[in-house]
């Protein structure tokens, strides 16, 4: 008697989980990541609180990178996750995905791949969200977006830090002229990527996400345990990112303006940046231009170039032309 009850909640269930002819079906590269668990869940479960409608997860690539502990042991039980508990269908290539999808999210957590990874998918049109870190490297940045360019492919990346309530009310606050910033956030390494990509990325996103563009030049001091990175903006302001190992360490970010100081509340999820995906792949239009998002791997890789040479300052255009940027005229 206890099995019809339970047959008619799945049998309602999977019907809640059908594709309408409004969803977009999303493909994911990269099943290494607890970010595709999570992601999956916001948008396949019409339960979830926070439920993003307007699209499902419909294939997923694997992907992994033996190399990365953090990838190669996760990736069985994630894929297996979205096979078993979401029907998501697993295909063995990139291409294949494509093939299914309307638009695509690249998840894998090692950033050295992205570019490869992308290459199939703009070369199929598909719009492609980029997780973090975006990739392994500037140059890599900077050729994903130059792709996408020539075939008028929607492209975008973010942290989900950058989404967070407490930043937008701090980036909506009346505070006067905003002469500088401080970020602060973990800053774990992972030894085949540059130092900030891994992690310290969520905390210089959030700077960004306050200042904006126009660093023009960073300095770094770098300990076991800590990162310093103060860059100066154009207008004279400054922004300083502090990365932090083996301590606590909330992202906050502390913004100075001319009428107060205010620091950012506390708090945030995954919701309100897949919400920003899914406007993102339903208008084609990216929240966030290409050119901030390569200033801001160029903060960072000269963050690197700063620790390299003892702790001087170091010119984001020195970086970006090193790395084969051009800036549109």
């Amino acid at each position: 008697m206890k099995t019809f009850p339970l047959l008619v909640a799945t049998l309602a269930l999977a019907g809640s989980l059908r594709l309408s002819a409004a969803d977009l079906r999303i493909g994911m590269i990269g099943l290494d990541t607890s970010h595709v668990t999570a992601f999956t869940k916001l948008l396949n479960d019409p339960t979830d609180p926070n439920h993003v409608p307007g699209g499902r997860v419909v294939a997923g690539f694997p992907g992994g990178s033996p190399d990365i502990e953090s990838s190669h042991t996760r990736v069985e039980g994630y894929t297996t996750e979205l096979r078993e508990k979401w029907g998501v269908k697993i295909v063995d290539s990139i291409p294949a995905l494509c093939a299914e999808v309307d638009v695509v999210m690249l998840e894998s957590v090692d950033g050295r791949p992205h570019l490869e990874q992308a290459r199939p998918v703009i070369a199929a049109g598909k719009p492609l969200f980029i997780d973090k870190p975006m990739a392994g490297s500037l140059r890599d940045v900077i050729e994903i977006f130059r792709l996408a360019e020539a075939r008028r492919v929607p492209c975008f990346s973010s942290s989900s830090l950058r989404y967070y309530p407490g930043l937008i009310e701090l980036k909506e606050a009346d505070l006067g002229a905003v002469r500088g910033a401080v970020s602060t956030g973990p800053a774990a390494l992972e030894p085949h990527h540059p130092d900030l990509f891994w992690y310290g990325i969520h905390a210089a996103e959030a700077l960004y996400a306050v200042l904006g563009p126009g660093c023009t030049s960073v300095v770094r001091t770098h300990t076991p345990d800590t990162d310093v990175v103060t860059g100066v903006w154009s207008g004279g302001r400054v922004g300083t990112l502090i990365g932090i190992r083996n301590a606590a360490a909330p992202f906050r970010v502390t913004a100075f303006g001319t009428k107060t100081v205010r620091d950012q509340k506390p708090g945030g999820d995954y919701a309100p940046l897949i919400r920003e995906v899914m406007k993102f792949f339903q208008t084609g239009v990216a929240p966030i231009p290409a050119r901030e998002t390569i200033e801001l791997f160029a903060f960072m890789e000269a963050a690197d170039e700063s620790k390299r040479r003892g702790g001087v300052p170091v010119a984001l255009s020195e970086v970006l032309r090193t790395a084969g940027w051009k800036a549109p005229e």
